[in-house]
């Protein structure tokens, strides 16, 4: 396996010499090249409106755009058709980045190896790792041992060229002695490194000139003794066995000030699939945390596709089966405008299965809001168990 190492330390600060944040107008409209986004990225900042555009599930922001009941992806949600990540269904960490103040090291991760702020990267706040050879992160869990036999880990990553690509190390300390395995995604190709080491080379979709320049969505699937790994709508590989069980995860790899690691929206859950298909479905609901939306939208977003073609399958298989769809979110913002979203939100969720062939009469909504926590709305992990979609069986 071909492995380039880009090491670019210079001397003193840098100004960062990439202008991809104007090369992907989807990302963001208003940076040109001429201005350079990157413009003072490792210079301390007045804190901006952290609201502005966060992706995920959140809620409560100071944008009240309202969004039809109508499907809205189009040919992005064809693309993940096939797409069969469904992610864990207890949060144990998220981290937006929203809460932390531009240029400052994150309130909610540790500090081990090199050096990284956050700051806003194509209009979206961001942790950047800047110095390292490797730099290293991990997230603060308040215990030591928080993986197990089955989780999901995801993140947006944007790749600038020259990057090396952010990579997930794997970690657990046993009798035996400290055991670690990486995950690590370029522009090229997904490989694992552990007892045995496994790579293969991204779709053309997603490949060389494709991938650069842009952000996309990383999600990883352990169930022991297996690891999937899926980059945007594609899975682009398997390790049959990881001959380990993981106990906590480490972000990093080799950074410069050139060539810096740049991740957001970080979200590691235990659990994940839901194994219904096929099967004759008895429970009295789901709880889903996998499907996501814009902030304070109802803008489904694409990766969310995976959770929405298992509930499919499960009706699909049980021609019966009938659900109230059911929209919860965290206690940011009002009551008033979070019974509203998430009103909205479930009648997203309904108009997008009806769009993939459930009948509209099998589907009911009902938004609650904030007035049903599962968590404690304290803490990030909290308010994202809070920001769910149910279906109740009726």
């Amino acid at each position: 396996m071909k492995r380039e190492f880009f090491i670019a330390l210079s001397a003193g600060l840098l100004m960062l010499s990439f202008d991809v944040y104007a090369q992907n107008t989807t990302i963001d409209n208003g940076v040109s090249k001429a201005t350079g986004a990157v413009k003072g990225l490792f210079k301390k900042k007045k804190a901006a409106n952290t609201t502005e555009a966060s992706q995920g599930s959140v809620s409560g922001s100071a944008d009240n755009t309202s969004s039809t009941a109508t499907p809205q992806g189009g040919d992005n949600y064809k693309v993940y058709s096939n797409y069969d990540f469904v992610p864990g269904d207890k949060i144990l960490f998220a981290d937006d980045f929203t809460a932390d103040q531009d240029g400052e090291f994150p309130a909610h991760w540790e500090l081990m190896h090199g050096q990284g702020v956050t700051n806003k990267v194509g209009g979206y706040e961001a942790f950047v790792l800047t110095e390292g050879n490797y730099v290293r992160v991990k997230p603060r869990v308040k215990t030591a041992s928080y993986l197990g036999d089955a989780f999901t880990i995801e993140y947006d990553t944007y790749f600038p060229p020259g990057s090396y690509g952010l990579m997930v190390f794997f970690t657990k300390t046993s009798q035996e002695g400290n055991q670690e395995a990486s995950v690590h995604v370029g522009k090229n190709e997904a490989a694992y490194s552990g007892t045995d080491s496994f790579d293969a080379n991204l779709p053309a979709s997603l490949g060389e000139e494709n991938y650069p320049n842009k952000w996309h969505h990383i999600a990883l699937a352990y169930k022991n003794p297996q690891l999937k790994v899926y980059v945007d709508q594609a899975r682009v590989l398997i390790v049959p066995d990881a001959h380990m069980t993981p106990e906590s995860v480490h972000f990093g790899g080799i950074a410069s000030q050139d060539a810096p690691l740049i991740f957001r929206n970080v979200k590691i859950a235990s659990g994940g699939g839901m194994n219904m298909i096929g099967k004759k479905f008895t429970d009295a609901k789901i709880v889903t945390h996998g499907i996501n939306f814009d902030i304070d939208k109802a803008t489904i977003r694409p990766e969310s596709m995976g959770t929405l073609n298992e509930i499919k399958a499960i009706m699909t298989d049980n021609p019966d089966l009938k659900f109230e769809i059911d929209g919860h979110t965290d206690n940011s913002g009002t009551p008033a405008h979070n019974l509203t979203l998430s009103q909205e939100r479930a009648e997203a969720v309904k108009a997008q299965l009806v769009s993939m062939g459930i009948a509209e009469s099998r589907l009911t909504t009902k938004g609650l809001g904030d007035t049903k926590p599962l968590s404690d709305n304290s803490s990030p992990e909290g308010k994202a168990n809070n920001r769910r979609v149910e279906f109740i069986k009726m």
